[in-house]
């Protein structure tokens, strides 16, 4: 019955909201995702979420080592109920974990730093596949455990005496300036027709205020 789902609880939204909803989705890429590392303060952490919001990013990868990842609703304005996100918080080494995970789906681990001399973001090479920018702790950076395990190593262009962006701002550069390139590009960066349909139904159920039995019947 799961056919049916989707045309049920599309028929309670306006066609105006379900056409916006194809819009974002049309717009949505798992091409590249992002990695965050310990990030503490909470104003950074959901501006980045909204970042990725924004710029069409569907997953967050989020490792907790020391540092709880905190939500701020005021700014992160609900971008949070429209993303994916895996939490990495259950082991001494999670970092490792994430790292697993994301090369075994195929993500290079793009190591983000100001530290290591890398590629410039202009030259960063889409093409090669599926990327993973990886964004450390405000303080210190990404942890030596990303650094060693790293494909490559990503700068941001500086032209100032302060040698670093803020984590948000970082992000923000980054994200914009890639997306932009794929969609520019012939890479199929784009979900595919299930992984469509699948996020359809979430956000709709994210969207509708529905009586959890009355989904259930449908799936």
């Amino acid at each position: 019955m799961k056919e049916k789902l989707l045309p049920y609880l599309e028929s309670f939204l306006t066609k105006r909201r379900s056409d916006l909803i194809d819009q974002v989705l049309e717009n949505r890429t798992r091409y590249i995702t992002v990695a965050l590392e310990d990030i503490y303060q909470s104003q950074n952490a959901s501006a980045v979420l909204r970042t990725c919001d924004c710029t069409g990013i569907q997953d967050v990868h989020i490792i907790e080592n020391r540092n709880r990842y905190h939500i701020n609703p005021e700014v992160a304005l609900g971008s949070d109920k429209w993303l994916n996100l895996a939490r990495y918080s259950k082991h001494d080494d999670n970092t490792t974990e994430a790292i697993n995970n994301l090369r075994n789906s195929g993500y290079r681990i793009i190591a983000t730093t100001p530290h290591i001399l890398g590629q410039n973001l202009d030259d960063f090479d889409i093409h090669k596949g599926k990327a993973a920018f990886f964004l450390g702790t405000e303080l210190n950076g990404l942890s030596d455990r990303v650094l060693k395990n790293a494909d490559e190593f990503l700068q941001i262009p500086m032209f100032g005496f302060t040698r670093s962006y803020n984590i948000s701002v970082s992000a923000a550069i980054i994200l914009y300036h890639i997306t932009k390139r794929l969609r520019d590009s012939e890479i199929k960066w784009q979900l595919s027709d299930s992984e469509r349909k699948a996020l359809k139904i979430r956000l709709i159920k994210n969207n509708l205020k529905l009586g959890e039995s009355s989904i259930c019947t449908m799936e």
